[in-house]
């Protein structure tokens, strides 16, 4: 599975007290002609020795020094919205959010180009917390730097965040592997799994992968476009590196979003 295994550890030692109440909506996937997209993509200016193949606003998230999940930069108004899969930021089934976190947008070859943000707001809907739902193995978070003079979006861009989209439609995925410095990054058609699951064949998506974006449209000159979904979900992502899954984006993930920019 695309579990990351240093979650087994985290979670023993960090979970965090407050419960999330989160907005209860019916979980009904809408029409390809019913997308929600969150205001306008803001440009990125990526830093000069960013992989030509990196999106900015996707990076690595770092617990006690490793990167283990995947995360990006999604916009919102304060500019300072992640997301990533559920399962990344909490251990699901009764146990607790994971605290201790950065992420570190473009990050490549042990740079961290864009400098490493605390992560903090974590929200994940209640049918995750209570049982693991792979349907709902999608998680938001928020951004923050001691120092930062401007929110990280203005410095990396981000995308639009869609929901109720056509199960298949081209993407790019991309994502960075436990054992990998630079981030693997991969384009096809998706395709329906289930009801509330995506799937995509892309190769080279291994344990660390989760949460990376699947992002249609994307601008060749920003790399931005709109997110679709996350690795994650089915058998927490895929335990084959080669097939990914992610939770149909709908009604729910788009209440956590609002939820998520509302607080911020």
């Amino acid at each position: 599975m695309r579990r990351p295994a240093v979650l087994l550890t985290l979670a023993a030692i960090v979970l965090l007290g407050a419960a999330c109440v989160v907005v209860v909506v019916a979980r009904q996937p809408r029409s390809a002609d019913a997308t929600t997209s969150e205001s306008a993509t803001v440009e990125a200016a990526p830093a000069p020795d960013l992989p030509a193949v990196s999106s900015p606003a996707v990076g690595a998230l770092f617990a006690d020094g490793a990167h283990y999940c995947t995360a990006s930069v999604v916009h919102s108004e304060r500019g300072d919205v992640l997301l990533t899969a559920a399962h990344c930021i909490h251990d699901g089934d009764g146990g607790g959010y994971l605290s201790g976190l950065t992420f570190a947008p473009g990050y490549h070859d042990g740079i961290a180009p864009f400098g490493y943000w605390t992560v903090s707001d974590e929200l994940v809907a209640p049918g995750w917390t209570a049982s693991s739902d792979p349907d709902l193995d999608v998680g938001f978070a928020t951004a923050h730097q001691v120092g930062a003079t401007k929110p990280l979006e203005s410095l990396v861009g981000g995308n639009l965040l869609a929901t109720g989209t056509a199960f298949e439609q081209p993407i790019t995925l991309t994502g960075y592997p436990d054992d990998s410095e630079v981030p693997a990054v991969c384009r096809n058609t998706t395709s329906k799994q289930d009801t509330y699951q995506l799937k995509v064949d892309c190769a080279g998506f291994p344990t660390g992968t989760s949460g990376g974006p699947w992002v249609a449209g994307q601008d060749p000159q920003t790399r931005l476009g709109t997110v679709i979904g996350v690795i994650g979900g089915f058998e927490y992502g895929g335990d084959d590196p080669d097939t990914s899954y992610s939770s149909y984006f709908d009604t729910d993930v788009l209440a956590l979003y609002r939820q998520t920019t509302a607080r911020t």
